[in-house]
């Protein structure tokens, strides 16, 4: 107890925190309610644990804004946050790459004499046989603007608070969040215009299950910044102080850059001298 009442150090000792063992229990309720979903027993028992984890998610980074607050994020603290911060931007690198690899091992292997299976399932070309794909120049261009200019305001709005510019913070992170609704809306819309579906074919399950776990990632991001926002109208980040916008900030530039690369490989490159759908 003395040693959290007058530490003689850099580092911040948590006090003794229940979020650890309510995570880890609501996360194993909603991964066994999830097998009994799908074993088309009940859904409830999955829907309770993932209240617990949202709850989780709210209480522990609640108390690390509290923490925060409190002055407890020494120079150290943050130094250690940021490498958190840092690795976890490149795991969540790594998940993507292996949607990429999926996509991309389709591609390159259709008609491998070793893999036979291939071709009758995609008919030999890629995108598999009566598939029409996306116009990449219609809303995925659209889509591909708006995050290149929320990355703008992103940006506009850090140098705000760098520079102390409060009204700037503010305005610059209402407009990324303004973008990043605007961008999961026209996803939604793509979506509904596709030419094909999720099930029976591989371009369809892979295609949907990078661009969408992407448009979650934009939604847990636009998130991410809302809170920021309300933070910045409560008063809560200094030109000093501001390292859970900074990680948001982070986490977005990192969503804008995975798109990039989704447009030009999957939109753009897959779709080249292929039937489109209009």
């Amino acid at each position: 107890m003395a040693a959290h009442a007058k530490p003689n150090h850099d580092y911040h000792l948590v006090a003794p925190s229940p979020w650890p063992v309510v995570g880890s229990v609501s996360a194993f309720v909603m991964a066994v309610g999830a097998i009994f979903w799908m074993r088309d027993w009940t859904p409830w028992l999955f829907f309770i644990g993932l209240a617990g984890v949202l709850y989780t998610f709210y209480a522990w980074w609640a108390d690390v804004v509290k923490e925060s607050l409190a002055g407890d994020h020494s120079r150290v603290v943050q130094l250690h946050h940021r490498y958190g911060m840092i690795l976890f931007i490149a795991s969540e690198v790594m998940f993507f790459v292996a949607w990429f690899w999926a996509y991309f091992d389709a591609f390159f292997r259709i008609g491998d004499p070793e893999q036979p299976g291939r071709v009758e399932a995609t008919g030999g070309v890629w995108p598999p046989a009566g598939v029409e794909v996306f116009d990449p120049f219609h809303l995925p261009l659209f889509n591909t603007l708006i995050l290149l200019t929320s990355g703008t305001t992103v940006t506009w709005a850090h140098h705000a608070i760098l520079h102390g510019d409060r009204k700037g913070l503010k305005q610059g992170l209402a407009l990324t969040v303004a973008l990043g609704v605007l961008f999961s809306f026209v996803q939604i819309l793509e979506y509904t215009q596709a030419g094909f579906s999720f099930s029976g074919n591989i371009y369809g399950a892979t295609f949907f299950m990078a661009t969408g776990f992407h448009g979650f990632h934009v939604f847990i991001g636009t998130l991410f910044l809302l809170v920021c926002l309300v933070r910045a109208q409560a008063g809560h980040f200094t030109p000093q102080k501001h390292l859970g916008f900074e990680f948001a900030a982070w986490y977005w530039h990192f969503v804008d850059v995975v798109w990039l690369f989704l447009f030009a490989s999957i939109y753009v490159w897959g779709s080249w001298g292929v039937p489109i759908h209009h």
